[in-house]
């Protein structure tokens, strides 16, 4: 079997990137969180005396309980650097029903926008408004809509 699960985001504060998650782009609890630690986890991460702390939440669109959006906060973590075009996974895309409102709601909740809105229209009759926004840990998010 092959099957997309999660994705995985490290948060400085779990609790309130979760919060965010939820109310902003309606991702769900689905009772799985997490306090992990021990020798196998040391193995896994390579860190010694690892400790994860954290939850998983279904992704908006899905049903039950997959694919998810891991949110966790280790004991020790380092900085990251996160650029637009760095290598890598840029970005986590959301196709929302209104692009503008939801991004007023990003940025109220703590979110900031990168770049400008725009609209462009494809060959095939298609219209979409994008725009990149972050998190309010820097996460780069692509919010868009198609008309």
């Amino acid at each position: 079997m092959f099957r997309y699960v999660h994705t995985n985001i490290i948060a400085k504060d779990y609790q309130s990137l979760i919060t965010f998650y939820k109310e902003v782009f309606h991702c769900k609890s689905i009772g799985e969180t997490r306090d992990l630690r021990g020798e196998w986890l040391d193995r896994l991460t390579g860190i010694s005396g690892a400790h994860i702390v954290g939850e998983h939440l279904c992704l908006p669109g899905y049903e039950k309980d997959h694919p998810t959006l891991e949110i966790f906060s280790y004991d020790s973590m380092e900085e990251a650097c996160r650029h637009i075009n760095r290598c890598g996974i840029a970005h986590l895309a959301f196709e929302v029903d209104d692009v503008e409102e939801t991004l007023r709601l990003l940025v109220e909740k703590g979110g900031t926008q990168v770049g400008e809105l725009v609209k462009a229209a494809y060959k095939d009759g298609r219209n979409a408004v994008f725009v990149y926004a972050t998190d309010p840990e820097g996460n780069i998010l692509e919010l868009q809509s198609w008309s």
